[in-house]
């Protein structure tokens, strides 16, 4: 048996691996999807991909049950109010860095040792300034921020210490998301599960200990110790899997923006849902606590029905590129009417379940009747709206495969700025309450649902006839 820190790393590590069989890591990568069976090739992609988010799904509702269940609906609220600038920050730092390992993938891909060392530095001295500089205006401008989004008192000071605490550990987040990015550039995708799960225990350990005698923020220091400890791991398996040379004096200024430029799309992509969401936090704010509790309560349970579509889309983003790349514009609508077979299938089955079950499920959440009843009613709204939801992501990752990825950024906006957010607003005014707001993310998903198929069609049309013109 292992007798000291490293020898325990070392073994542990020698189990995962021993389990995730190296063949496993890799045989996304050996899949045919020109000429393999279609179904099983778009199910050896999207299962792992599905499990991967439901892991990322868990630590981020650990948070929530505990919070929910030991301190009550006002401190659920008070989550609820942190959660919409949580949701910037980690979108921020998700498109930041996928934006960086397009470039790394190409250095890696182009066999380019020196490149990859350079924009390896380059990249990480910028995410360590930029992470460093974002936790700092955070820190001095979070009251500000609250109080814009209408924080109500009650919920105030409890929403300022978590975040305040939350944002100390921004470093930690923004590093673990860019070693991730790194490793997936190199081929291993494996490792971020891993570290996923890890976290997600550790955080469920300790949220009720910290809750318990500290109190709300307690669960903010949980969040940050796992967080600070996911990422000591992630640099202990670097340090010992030598995968790349770490070379600070391989910083490269004219690096810089390029990866600014690849960032930028990437992190607007990401931030819009959580601007979305933000608006219609700082919306429902102006009802009570507990409108806010239960708004709460359904955006944890759509995550349920959000991470298929979501999975769905990154899947075919691989496959159609592939078959767009290959010409074989037939094998590309095979995969994009299979995915929205299969994925409107499960997601009917899902949706009857949420839907169904959403008050018994918001119990475990929230212990009220009151909270109860407002997510009861969301669910029955917008119900048919995570079906359509998956169409729309099925025919983005087909644009994106396309290679037309501003296409889908501009329909995303559409979907969420221009029809979700105005509408919200002016059917709550009109005297619809918290319903004209879940009428406005029904319709909202009807309207995305249309004209993603209509625009995804044709531009798959369109590819091909380019394709043949000027192959003739």
């Amino acid at each position: 048996m292992p007798q000291n820190a490293a020898d325990i790393f070392d073994y542990y590590m020698n189990v995962v691996h021993s389990f995730f069989d190296e063949r496993m890591i890799i045989m996304p990568n050996k899949i045919d999807f020109i000429g393999g069976n279609t179904k099983r090739c778009l199910m050896a992609m999207a299962i792992p991909m599905i499990a991967a988010m439901f892991l990322n799904m868990m630590y981020n509702l650990v948070d929530s049950l505990w919070i929910g269940n030991l301190l009550g609906e006002t401190a659920y609220a008070a989550l609820t109010n942190s959660t919409p600038i949580i949701l910037i920050l980690t979108s921020v730092a998700m498109g930041a860095t996928n934006g960086v390992s397009i470039l790394i993938s190409q250095a890696i891909g182009a066999k380019n040792k020196k490149k990859t060392e350079s924009l390896i530095a380059t990249s990480f001295s910028v995410a360590v300034a930029f992470s460093l500089l974002v936790t700092i205006l955070l820190e001095a401008f979070l009251p500000a921020i609250l109080k814009a989004l209408n924080t109500p008192a009650e919920t105030y000071d409890m929403a300022y210490s978590y975040l305040a605490i939350y944002v100390l550990g921004y470093l930690a987040v923004y590093l673990y998301l860019y070693f991730t990015a790194v490793l997936r550039s190199f081929g291993n995708s494996m490792f971020q599960a891993i570290a996923m799960l890890v976290s997600t225990i550790l955080n469920a350990i300790l949220d009720p200990i910290f809750i318990h005698f500290i109190g709300f923020h307690g669960a903010a220091i949980a969040t940050l110790l796992s967080q600070v400890i996911c990422l000591l791991f992630m640099l202990i398996y670097l340090k010992k899997k030598k995968l790349f040379a770490f070379k600070i004096s391989a910083f490269d200024k004219s690096e810089v923006l390029p990866l600014i430029q690849k960032a930028i799309p990437s992190v607007i992509q990401q931030s819009i849902p959580a601007i979305s969401t933000t608006f219609l936090t700082a919306l429902v704010s102006t009802y009570s606590v507990t409108a806010i509790a239960a708004y709460g309560v359904t955006g944890k349970l759509e995550t349920i029905l959000f991470y298929p579509a979501m999975a769905l889309n990154m899947v075919l983003t691989t496959i159609i590129g592939q078959c767009v790349g290959g010409s074989r514009y037939d094998r590309a609508k095979d995969y994009l009417k299979c995915a929205l077979g299969y994925g409107c299938g499960l997601l009917v089955i899902l949706s009857v379940l949420v839907v169904g079950f959403s008050k018994q499920l918001s119990g475990l959440f929230v212990r009220s009747d009151d909270v109860a009843a407002i997510v009861g009613t969301y669910f029955l709204i917008v119900s048919i709206g995570y079906i359509l939801n998956t169409v729309t992501n099925c025919y983005l990752g087909a644009l994106n495969g396309m290679g037309k990825p501003s296409k889908s950024m501009f329909l995303m906006i559409f979907y969420y700025i221009v029809v979700r957010m105005p509408l919200a607003y002016l059917l709550s005014y009109l005297g619809f309450g918290l319903n004209g707001i879940w009428f406005a993310v029904l319709i909202s998903h009807i309207v995305a649902s249309i004209t993603a198929a209509i625009v995804g069609s044709k531009s798959l049309l369109r590819t091909k006839e380019v394709a043949g013109s000027m192959g003739n």
